[in-house]
């Protein structure tokens, strides 16, 4: 198994795992194709920052799909805040209203799902866990609470959406999956839960703090893991949240 490593830290800690480091990132389009030609299946978590970061998204997924042609599954992440607010528990089939900040994907993903070759969409929730990812970013002393704290959050644990992503390898052409645990937890039980001085925020003073994923934060999203559990027989197996953000 090979991965990218867009440093020597990253490389090092690859080693260590048993993968082979590919030095490079999302912009060497080169490095990409040529490792996806080497290799019998690709997952793309990579993602890049920037006023760019949806050509070079694009750019990215299509190195990798050119250079895997149709030997293997390419599995691509989107995410489920595309589908902005939803009204109460919903699928992958649901309308999309995305916030700003990650309008862009759809148009990405249709292209991703329209390529020739094995082509499949993993649209994580919101990922908790091992010490990494948005909740801990953003959401440190004090914690914010934007509005009242009742819109709910669609979470999966870093351990449950590794394990969805390995089944994805295996899952029919052109397949769409919400990468959630079914838990689907109000902000504020999730900020109770994290602890420490809270700091309550409007909207736009939410925004003015952390920037425009503020938006996204603020979404009231309700989603079901029941098409991942019945085509893949993905089981989720962190469905405490609370507790495990209580640390």
């Amino acid at each position: 198994m090979s991965a990218l490593a867009r440093s020597d830290a990253s490389a090092r800690v690859l080693t260590g795992l048993g993968a082979t480091p590919v030095a490079g990132d999302l912009t060497a389009t080169g490095v990409l194709r040529e490792a996806a030609a080497a290799a019998d299946g690709v997952i793309h978590l990579g993602q890049h920052y920037g006023d760019d970061t949806a050509e070079v998204d694009l750019a990215a997924a299509e190195a990798l799909q050119e250079g895997l042609g149709d030997r293997g599954p390419y599995v691509h992440t989107g995410g489920v805040w595309v589908y902005g607010d939803t009204a109460g528990v919903v699928d992958e089939d649901a309308p999309q209203n995305p916030p700003a900040i990650t309008a862009w994907r759809r148009a990405n993903e249709e292209r991703v799902l329209s390529h020739g070759g094995h082509p499949v969409l993993v649209m994580p929730g919101l990922v908790y866990g091992l010490g990494g990812g948005l909740i801990e970013t953003f959401f440190r002393a004090p914690v914010p609470l934007i509005g009242d704290g009742a819109n709910h959050w669609a979470l999966v644990h870093a351990a449950d959406i590794a394990e969805l992503y390995a089944l994805a390898l295996q899952a029919p052409a052109k397949s769409v999956y919400a990468g959630v645990s079914g838990q689907n937890l109000p902000l504020a039980e999730i900020v109770a839960a994290l602890g420490g001085p809270t700091v309550h925020l409007t909207l736009a003073e939410a925004v003015e703090r952390m920037g425009p994923i503020a938006e996204a934060f603020a979404l009231d999203q309700q989603l079901t893991p029941a098409r991942a559990q019945r085509e893949l027989g993905w089981t989720p197996r962190h469905l405490d949240a609370l507790r495990e953000l209580r640390g």
